[in-house]
């Protein structure tokens, strides 16, 4: 029986366990990336681990998320990520280089080999025909230590692409597609792979597109074959020599398929508020628009710039609308400001912001309130654009263009809306502007440099003979790690700071926890499925463990968000019965006796009610032993 992309490459990382669906393997990684938000906290448990330098093939720091400085918090954290990096042998992508998923592909992603890291959306580099996997912060760094990355050994579903995508209909529309038949649950435990004719019609930024926005489906990873196309991408990037050949055997066996053709997909969008609400533009209608933001790391390739720039050419930004437009790196900016493609969104009346993540994380571009915002991100959760009562839907950029344009929701396929104009796909260059003169080699030398704003990161003490704490909070389903631990100008300035950034703990859901939670000292949070989806952010598990946090017992947990809280000694459980849900209130005090010898089917005693309510573990032996240890940080300098 022949192997998938996705066999084939865990086979040949393969170093802990069997390929056997649903066991814990571990892999060995070649590379690693971080960003700004999240690169302080993991780079201080780097240090922790006393690994003189990293042992990966290669190593990236980004800065991209906390670009806006409105005090020195930021600007110490990149300091502090600037002298870790150069002392510990981690390249270094300077403010301004571009966001972090962008660049790598462009720069540093190669076929075939691993990829992990601090942020949800690391899968972009599967455009290339990498095993590239969102990961927590604690995770990243001891890979960079050499550690093995463990997974469980996912599902692989084959998306069979036929047919081509027709004018003005792009690569957000295909992912948009899959989200709307698979929703954001769809993908959990499994990783996408995509075959077929129509994978040879997508260009490497397109794949990239539908790669990147695969994390919204819950997935492990997504990943396209290395081809001819992709060859053609890295020597125009002047790197052919890191080209591998990467494709599924042809009796690969796949546990399940899902087939889309192309040429039956229309402009679509994503609406309020889940990444998975997906109507097609014609369904959703001429609704007026407020704002309109172009770029993040799903739509800021050169050819959606270039698709953009083309559209806007020669007409004006509705006086009813604010368009910004950010392009994904320092390339992909110099080669617009080369053409006249920079020029043509300036005079259509854009806002050019920075290379960087922007307004997609809250930094900046907040929407007026209850406004209606189009922005070619890849989540629209609710109060993630900085505007709590906000209407944000995900768009391509055909049609965030073209409903700059006129003021309203716009199909870019409805030609008679774009008067004489014939804007269509943009080629990719046969070379591109190489220039990687904000990209920092390390040197091995130099001091740690920290800022007053960096604090200890909490450490967790080990488990204990039984637990006995109130039910601090409850919550529903579909909770978000920005539910838990919000972004935005004012909150991601603390990410370095646990003590001052907990203070923001829940209070999307309960503006009351975090006083609460300090009162009572310890707790257990009760949730409902798909718990913790969303960003990789670490902090969501750090901060409910500063706030006291011990458990977390649910219906169903993310798999990034689960993993952060045992890699910190916080304890995700699972309702036997889904149905029990019903049976905790939020104040109830409960008991989970016996726990430190009964991790995989523990009970749990309702002692407001007297009710008993069976859990399940679900934990590898590993895992054990890291809730065992108060965490994973515990467990490795244990050892």
């Amino acid at each position: 029986m022949g192997l998938t992309i996705t066999e084939k490459i865990i086979k040949s990382h393969l170093t802990d366990g069997e390929m056997k669906k649903g066991s814990e393997i571990g892999l060995k990684i070649d590379q690693t990336l971080t960003q700004d938000a999240t690169g302080t906290m993991a780079y201080l448990q780097f240090e922790a681990m006393g690994v003189p330098r990293v042992k990966t093939e290669r190593s990236v720091a980004y800065i991209d998320h906390n670009t806006l400085q409105t005090g020195f918090e930021n600007a110490d954290d990149h300091r502090y990520i600037q002298s870790v990096a150069n002392k510990y042998g981690i390249y270094f992508s300077r403010p301004g280089n571009g966001i972090c998923h962008q660049v790598h592909l462009e720069r540093f992603g190669k076929p075939g080999k691993t990829l992990i890291g601090s942020d949800s959306h690391t899968p972009t580099a599967g455009g290339l025909g990498m095993l590239a996997i969102g990961a927590g912060g604690l995770d990243v760094a001891v890979a960079m230590g050499g550690g093995a990355y463990y997974i469980t050994m996912p599902e692989v579903v084959n998306i069979r692409l036929t047919g081509k995508l027709p004018p003005f209909v792009s690569a957000k529309d295909v992912i948009l597609e899959v989200l709307r038949r698979l929703s954001v649950k769809g993908g959990v435990g499994k990783v996408m792979e995509y075959s077929g004719e129509g994978v040879r019609t997508l260009s490497v930024p397109e794949r990239a597109t539908i790669t990147n926005m695969g994390a919204e489906l819950g997935a492990t990873s997504s990943v396209f074959p290395s081809d001819e196309t992709t060859k053609l991408f890295l020597k125009a990037q002047d790197r052919e020599e890191d080209y591998t050949p990467l494709e599924a055997d042809k009796d690969a066996v796949y546990d399940s398929v899902v087939e889309i053709d192309l040429s039956k997909l229309e402009p679509m969008a994503a609406c309020p508020h889940s990444p998975d609400n997906v109507k097609t533009i014609k369904e959703i209608g001429k609704i007026k628009v407020d704002q309109v933001c172009i770029g993040s790391c799903t739509n800021s390739s050169l050819a959606d710039m270039l698709t953009v720039a083309g559209i806007l050419s020669g007409n004006t930004v509705h006086e009813n609308v604010d368009l910004s437009i950010a392009p994904g790196s320092k390339q992909v900016f110099e080669m617009l400001a080369g053409s006249s493609a920079l020029a043509d969104m300036i005079e259509a009346g854009a806002r050019i912001l920075e290379a960087a993540c922007g307004p997609c994380i809250g930094m900046g571009q907040s929407p007026n309130s209850g406004g209606v915002s189009l922005r070619t991100f890849n989540r629209n959760f609710e109060g993630r654009s900085g505007t709590k009562d906000a209407l944000v839907y995900l768009v391509s950029p055909e049609t965030a263009a073209l409903s700059a344009i006129n003021g309203y929701l716009s199909d870019p396929t409805d030609i008679a809306d774009w008067g004489d104009k014939q804007v269509y796909k943009i080629p990719h260059p046969d070379k591109f502007l190489i220039n990687d003169n904000m990209i920092i080699e390390p040197d091995f030398k130099g001091e740690i440099r920290r800022g007053p704003n960096i604090k200890p990161f909490p450490k967790n003490t080990p488990l204990g003979e039984q637990m006995r704490a109130s039910a601090l909070l409850k919550v529903g389903d579909n909770i978000t790690t920005d539910h838990i631990m919000p972004a935005g100008a004012k909150i991601l300035p603390l990410r370095s700071n646990i003590p001052a950034i907990s203070e923001h703990c829940f209070v999307a859901c309960d503006e009351t926890f975090p006083a609460r939670a300090k009162e009572a000292e310890q707790g257990i949070i009760i949730g409902g499925t798909n718990y913790g989806q969303g960003s990789s952010r670490e902090h969501a598990a750090l901060a409910p463990l500063y706030l006291g946090i011990k458990a977390v017992i649910c219906k169903s947990f993310a798999r990034i968000h689960r993993q952060n809280l045992i890699n910190n000694g916080i304890i995700p459980l699972l309702f036997k019965h889904e149905a029990d849900y019903e049976k905790v209130s939020q104040g109830d005090e409960l008991q989970l006796a016996d726990i430190k010898n009964n991790l995989d089917n523990p009970v749990l005693e309702n002692l407001t009610t007297g009710a008993e309510i069976e859990l399940i573990g679900n934990f590898s032996e590993r895992e054990k032993d890291m809730i065992l240890a108060g965490g994973l940080l515990n467990l490795t300098k244990g050892k």
